[in-house]
């Protein structure tokens, strides 16, 4: 073979190795258009999201699963850490967040939000509240425990403060990288009261009747699905999507499956 078709053959070699390359780079955004809608949740978190065997589920699981199939695509989970989940969102390792997250200032400065329901909090303790906790107030001196990252532990380390300030002793906040870690510090004594999301007080109360409420929701706030602030196209089919939801009855039949029919939106 003569060096001018050698180098020939390295030319068209090289143009087909550029095709396929190229084939390869657009590949993965045509796999994404094709329909997969994926977002990150921290799976640990009944009744919004847990896994059933080795399948996720719980009301958020639902809502997302039906805003994707209106957007025309098909719901994918990551499960994720609370703490970094915003990151995660951000360095595109999903598409969306929907994990009970409240739509708060400080988030707000990092993602944008898309509200779907509103959620009080509650406190968690053991039947019959040997403690006898029954407001926040009563809270101080006590060990509480409630899961990191989430606004929940930012409310009780500002009551903490609220009530050290008053002269009176501070909360003890112990904070557990799954909310299901933290209701499992109640259960077996290692702290006086659990903080979370009134409905999922409600789920673990269900569950399990060595747990009980103390005192009455507190502090509702707005819980929404969290996306890139670049992503507006995304975020105005996710708001269409949410609305259609609750003007056809789809969105209060899925919070009524999982009793969560309190945290409805109001008109």
């Amino acid at each position: 073979m003569t060096q001018s078709v050698r180098g020939m053959l390295g030319i068209a070699i090289a143009a087909i190795a550029a095709l396929v390359v190229v084939g390869s780079a657009t590949a993965v955004p045509a796999r994404h258009a094709a329909g997969t809608l994926t977002f990150c949740s921290d799976i640990t978190y009944p009744p919004e999201e847990f896994y059933s065997g080795t399948k996720p589920a719980g009301s958020d699981i639902d809502i997302a699963t039906e805003v994707a199939r209106r957007l025309g695509k098909t719901a994918k989970f990551s499960n994720t850490g609370f703490d970094g989940i915003i990151a995660a969102l951000l360095a595109k390792k999903c598409d969306a967040v929907i994990s009970g997250m409240n739509d708060t200032p400080e988030r707000r400065k990092q993602v944008t939000f898309v509200d779907y329901i509103r959620v009080g909090q509650s406190l968690m303790v053991k039947s019959g509240n040997p403690k006898h906790i029954s407001s926040l107030a009563s809270l101080s001196g006590k060990t509480v425990s409630v899961e990191v990252g989430t606004t929940n532990k930012d409310f009780l380390d500002a009551t903490s403060k609220t009530l050290k300030a008053h002269g009176k002793a501070a909360i003890k906040v112990q904070a557990f990288p799954k909310d299901t870690d933290a209701a499992a510090a109640l259960k077996t004594g290692r702290v006086d009261a659990y903080f979370g999301d009134s409905p999922v007080v409600a789920y673990y109360i269900s569950k399990d009747k060595s747990f009980g409420f103390a005192g009455a929701p507190i502090n509702p706030i707005p819980v929404g699905i969290a996306l890139r602030k670049s992503d507006t196209a995304l975020k105005a089919g996710v708001r269409r999507a949410i609305l259609r939801m609750y003007a056809d009855g789809t969105m209060r039949r899925i919070l009524a499956k999982w009793k969560m029919s309190a945290t409805a939106l109001k008109k």
